[in-house]
Parts: structure tokens; C-alpha cells; sequence
């Protein structure tokens, strides 16, 4: 198995129908250490959602489920947790997040995080 990356799963949603949810789901079965944020509390298995902003450290990806007019609100956290990878899901495409992360040294992917998992690419 691939070394544990930690990882913050950005749009994070308790409902299982959400691909954010079934990301959670299949990091946390690779052995990945996952940090759920969202809008609203809950939980996906045995992570709990965060609603706030707190800073984590030794973050190594962030994969984003939010669409890029919500990630607006998120740009300081995102780039205060300078996380050594970015991972805009489909439908989370944003260039001015791509450019002002890339300024950052922070690497930038526009890919699907279960994609990725399935195809031992994550």
C-alpha cells in the first residue's frame, strides 16, 4: 500500500449519495487519513464533518467538492493549509484558484479523487 496521505475532503456531504461522501469513504479504506469539512455538521463513517475553518498541519491533499463560486469563501483556508496537492473534482474546475495555488508551489490536478484511488494514481 501507497504511503497514508492526509487529506481534507472539501464539500464534504453525510449524504452517500454525494461523491464527496463515497471519497471519504474509499480514502478512509486505503488508510488515508481524512479531515471532513462541509457546510453542515454530520458524519461519513468515523469521520465527523468540520462546518468551520480550523488550520490542520502536514495536510498533503486537499480535494475540493464545491463548485468555484463556493470556493471563494474557502481561498484563505485552502491556501493557510498549504497542502502540498489540490484536487479540483469534476464540476470544481477554477482557474483563479489554480493560478493563485500554483504561485503558492502548491501542485494543482483537475481529476476525480475516486478515479485516482481506483486506479492506485492517488
Amino acid at each position: 500500500m501507497n504511503q497514508s496521505k492526509k487529506t481534507i475532503v472539501l464539500g464534504a456531504n453525510p449524504n452517500p449519495e454525494r461523491y464527496s461522501h463515497k471519497a471519504i469513504v474509499a480514502l478512509r479504506s486505503k488508510g488515508h487519513d481524512v479531515i471532513g469539512v462541509g457546510k453542515r455538521k454530520g458524519a461519513v463513517a468515523d469521520i465527523e464533518i468540520e462546518d468551520g475553518k480550523l488550520l490542520y498541519d502536514n495536510i498533503h491533499t486537499i480535494t475540493i467538492y464545491l463548485n468555484a463560486s463556493n470556493q471563494k469563501a474557502w481561498y484563505d483556508f485552502i491556501l493557510s493549509t498549504n497542502p502540498k496537492r489540490i484536487i479540483l473534482n469534476p464540476g470544481a474546475e477554477n482557474s483563479e484558484l489554480e493560478t493563485m495555488a500554483r504561485d503558492k508551489g502548491i501542485e494543482v490536478m483537475e481529476a476525480c479523487t475516486l478515479v485516482l484511488l481506483a486506479t492506485g494514481n492517488y
